[in-house]
């Protein structure tokens, strides 16, 4: 499922928080591991086809060694790839999941009315384009 042994984050594109996460997981990527698409993309689409529990899902999804993450799991297996404070939030791993998925799920099921949405999906920078699918 990863292209060229690279991590896959799937994001919802026009979520102002979303693409916050995003643009913090590329500035603490120093290893280039991961690679992006929006959950709105024709190659999300393609990567998600065979797994109908992920339609219409409202989740950061992140694909690994042939594997699905999705809610606080994906957020924390991110975190370990990443440089600076972020591996800090492996410590996350202490709280059960569901009370983590249940914080998740407050912040996403209230992210557009708290950090609002963008008309279109975000267009990367020539400079970014390569991260994306």
């Amino acid at each position: 499922m990863a292209a060229n042994n690279k991590g896959i984050i799937l994001f919802d594109g026009i979520c102002n928080l979303c693409n916050g996460f995003v643009q913090k997981v590329i500035a603490a990527d120093k290893n280039d591991y991961f690679r992006f698409a929006s959950l709105q993309s024709e190659e999300a689409k393609e990567l998600l086809k065979d797994h109908l529990e992920f339609k219409d899902l409202k989740t950061i999804i992140f694909l690994e060694n042939n594997k699905i993450y999705t809610r606080s799991i994906a957020a924390l297996k991110i975190s370990k790839h990443l440089s600076g404070i972020w591996p800090l939030l492996q410590t996350g791993y202490i709280f059960p999941a569901f009370l983590r998925d249940g914080i998740y799920n407050i912040i996403a099921k209230n992210r557009y009315k708290w950090f609002g949405k963008k008309d279109q999906c975000m267009v990367p920078s020539p400079q970014l384009k390569s991260k994306f699918l």
